[in-house]
């Protein structure tokens, strides 16, 4: 039963989260750090080209007569042609002087000669990548300097580092999707070790109390630990209580027969009318106490046989005939017959002893409601199926009545006067429960109730 469970999230969407969510912060840390790297990888390759370009012209700068003369090679431009088509710039100093390309390509001169530089600017509404490196050119005079900026629009580096970043985010789908299955299958395995504890547990009978020795894993040793302690004391608490219905029963039925026989011999010898009504009702109420301990043992038993029966081959005719038998002598003073009848043998597998118990307390119920002078038939029948009616010719069962007659302390509302407890229909139906059968109320059409187990 959880109707009463309180419940606080669930262990395995707390796993799954924790896992997909692990999945999720690495997939994009994975997406950025590719990025990054590519980004650099691309980046780094670039400059190695505008570097290479610079350097080609500078190669050819020369100083001729005092002047500074530069045969600009064509390849060190050619060099730079990308699938983008981005554009290229280019500007020549001389001492910080504008020699040839653009003006204002802000270059930036390095600290020593023959290093390069490498910067990121703005250029003609456009960003580019910007490589400068100069050269000392000895002459007669003086010493000249000569710069180079060679400068790339970042069109195609940026189309490559968008087809990179599709990809990775692509591929970082595809993990974060792998790794969310792997998640719900992890959780889910995980919890399974749960379930089928649970299922064990839930498919054992009451009685069966014995401890959980599965393997499991060593996280759930505390938890089944704790189970097993649990169905230790309940196996002995029940073994208790069993021990103690069956002696208290015994204790209390035991000095109740031996006060109705000092009362029956002492209403022998009392003349007197009104003591002859108070141990008449004496009697009655021994007789009732003595029947509902009765009952009360046969039901106590009922419960705890139930789910262990011990099945046996019951042949129903000769167990129902020992029965009657011995019930002859309440069925004589009563002035009641009892007839069994049976045309074939009916065998069912099942527990002797409930069974016994079932039939007698309703051929019992048969006799306390049945007139004098009247007969109670037992009637057994295979077909369809196997089922045994025991019918009375009394008053019958009130119709308004019959759906909750089997409950446990339940009578009927026609009872009075009779003596009893209201669990003799409540031990038949559990009897037949526990043999997969079912136990039917009806009344017959000439009068008098009709009750039937069918197996």
């Amino acid at each position: 039963m959880t109707n009463n469970v309180v419940v606080f999230g669930s262990l395995r969407n707390r796993l799954a989260m924790i896992l997909t969510g692990g999945a999720a912060l690495l997939a994009v840390l994975l997406f950025f750090v590719v990025r990054a790297y590519a980004t650099q990888i691309a980046q780094q390759g670039q400059d190695s080209i505008l570097g290479a370009s610079v350097s080609s012209i500078l190669d050819a700068a020369v100083l001729r007569d005092g002047a500074v003369e530069l045969d600009f090679p064509y390849a060190s431009l050619s060099m730079l042609s990308t699938s983008a088509d981005d554009r290229v710039f280019y500007a020549i100093y001389e001492d910080g002087a504008l020699l040839s390309g653009y003006d204002g390509l802000g270059a930036v001169l390095p600290v020593q000669s023959g290093e390069s530089m490498f910067t990121s600017t703005n250029y003609d509404n456009a960003t580019i990548r910007v490589a400068t490196a100069s050269r000392i050119l000895i002459g007669i005079d003086t010493p000249r300097q000569v710069s180079v900026s060679v400068a790339q629009t970042q069109d195609a580096l940026a189309e490559t580092l968008n087809r990179i970043s599709r990809n990775v985010a692509l591929f970082g789908a595809g993990f974060f999707a792998l790794a969310t299955a792997l998640a719900f299958w992890a959780a889910s395995t995980t919890i399974g070790q749960l379930s089928r504890l649970t299922t064990s547990v839930t498919r054992r009978g009451p009685q069966d109390l014995s401890p959980f020795l599965k393997p499991v894993p060593s996280e759930m040793v505390p938890l089944v630990g704790s189970l097993n302690t649990l169905m230790s004391r309940l196996d002995q608490s029940l073994k208790q209580s069993e021990d103690f219905i069956a002696e208290a029963a015994h204790r209390v039925r035991t000095p109740l027969a031996t006060v109705r026989s000092y009362a029956e011999a002492t209403f022998q010898r009392v003349e007197t009318q009104e003591n002859r009504d108070a141990l008449r009702s004496m009697m009655r109420a021994i007789d009732e106490s003595s029947r509902a301990a009765g009952q009360l043992l046969d039901h106590a038993m009922v419960t705890f046989r139930a789910e262990n029966l011990e099945r046996e081959d019951v042949e129903l005719d000769g167990l129902l005939r020992d029965l009657v038998q011995r019930m002859m002598p309440v069925a004589d003073m009563r002035d009641v017959t009892i007839d069994l009848e049976s045309t074939e043998p009916a065998i069912i597998r099942g527990d002797p002893v409930l069974l016994q118990n079932a039939f007698r307390n309703l051929i019992d119920n048969a006799l306390k409601y049945a007139p004098a002078d009247t007969s109670i038939t037992i009637h057994v029948q295979t077909k369809p199926r196997i089922s045994v009616d025991v019918l009375d010719q009394g008053r019958g069962f009130l119709p308004a009545e019959m759906d909750k007659l089997a409950g446990r302390f339940v009578r009927g509302g026609d009872t009075q006067g009779h003596i009893g407890s209201g669990l003799g229909l409540t031990i038949a139906q559990d009897v037949a429960t526990a043999h997969n059968g079912t136990m039917v109320l009806s009344n017959r059409p000439e009068g008098g109730a009709c009750v039937t187990l069918q197996f």
